[in-house]
């Protein structure tokens, strides 16, 4: 199988399931305990219809530094965040931010312990390896990605260069994570985030009306429905079946946008037009990218944007604004 047979999702997925060893496809694919969440955010979208409309004259042909970031696109960017004990070190990291020219911070709020990956328990894949004898065999079997590591630009974290010592290698990552995030963080401490990057600010992991509502109360000015792809809380609703009460009770004041299990063209359009302002994506390029780099990004992001375009037009829409729940029906 080649990047030239991959043409959606789950042909990424296979690629790299083939091509990596089974730790880390794993360490992608997997979810929490049961990995319930993780099924839920796809099948959420299957419970919903798209109700076309018909003879409306649609054209049928229709890990880098920050600065760096900045000088090779000129696109809005947005920094994600993870808030530190060190509060020094979060204001600098912000203070960088902006001097770079970042355009929106989004603060991640649903990380604050890590979720019980089952699967990474039973290979051993952790921050350090503690491999079991099966994860070690998969990294036998499958050499070119040990090669491909190996040669590849070394790992770094540039933005924490000046207040962390990464000399430790996967060691020293895996103490960041433990010692160096504050899982303390509270209200009052992402309100003094708004306060000091006076910006754009969106928060990335909540679900709750009273959250989204406590968000716009302090100043965000956009929030992330997640689940973290439901690798943290498993059992917990997908985005999108959370998505309508959320934009009915604070779309109007805040922008929402939602991200979990999209795979396809409708699933974009589906989240659209239930209100959701933009939609994310996680293993949907983090499973070309294993497989094939950047031609495997590249191709699944052309083949996303042809089943938008394709799905729009036999919705008989021209422009996003034209979808409305009067498009959808669940079952």
């Amino acid at each position: 199988m080649r990047l030239r047979d991959c043409h959606n999702f789950n042909d990424f997925r296979e690629l790299a399931r083939r091509r990596l060893p089974g730790p880390i496809f794993d360490y992608i694919a997997g979810g929490a305990d049961d990995e319930a969440t993780l099924r839920q955010n796809t099948a959420s979208f299957e419970r919903c219809d798209l109700v076309p409309n018909v003879l409306l004259g649609v054209s049928s042909l229709g890990t880098v530094s920050l600065e760096e970031l900045r000088k090779a696109y000129d696109t809005p960017q947005v920094y994600q965040f993870y808030f530190h004990k060190d509060r020094a070190l979060n204001h600098a990291m912000m203070q960088r931010a902006k001097a770079a020219g970042v355009n929106i911070m989004m603060l991640t709020v649903d990380s604050i312990t890590g979720g019980n990956r089952e699967r990474d328990l039973r290979t051993g894949f952790s921050i350090p390896f503690h491999l079991t004898l099966g994860g070690m065999l998969q990294f036998a079997i499958k050499p070119m990605w040990a090669i491909n590591y190996l040669t590849h630009e070394k790992f770094r974290l540039p933005q924490l260069d000046e207040h962390v010592d990464m000399s430790g290698g996967a060691m020293s990552i895996g103490r960041y994570f433990t010692e160096m995030l504050d899982p303390s963080m509270t209200w009052n401490d992402v309100a003094e985030m708004v306060r000091v990057w006076n910006g754009q600010f969106c928060l990335k992991g909540i679900m709750s009306v009273a959250d989204v509502k406590r968000a716009v109360e302090i100043g965000c000015t956009g929030i992330i429905l997640s689940n973290h792809g439901g690798r943290q809380l498993d059992g917990s609703r997908s985005a999108f079946d959370q998505l309508a009460e959320i934009v009915d009770a604070v779309g109007d004041r805040i922008d929402v946008m939602m991200d979990g299990g999209v795979q396809r063209g409708t699933h974009v359009i589906k989240a659209l037009s239930l209100g959701a302002k933009a939609v994310g994506v996680g293993r949907f390029y983090l499973f070309p990218l294993a497989a094939a780099g950047q031609a495997g990004v590249e191709q699944a992001l052309s083949l996303m944007r042809a089943e938008i375009e394709r799905d729009m037009k036999l919705m008989g829409c021209a422009s996003v604004s034209q979808l409305s729940r009067a498009n959808l029906r669940f079952r």
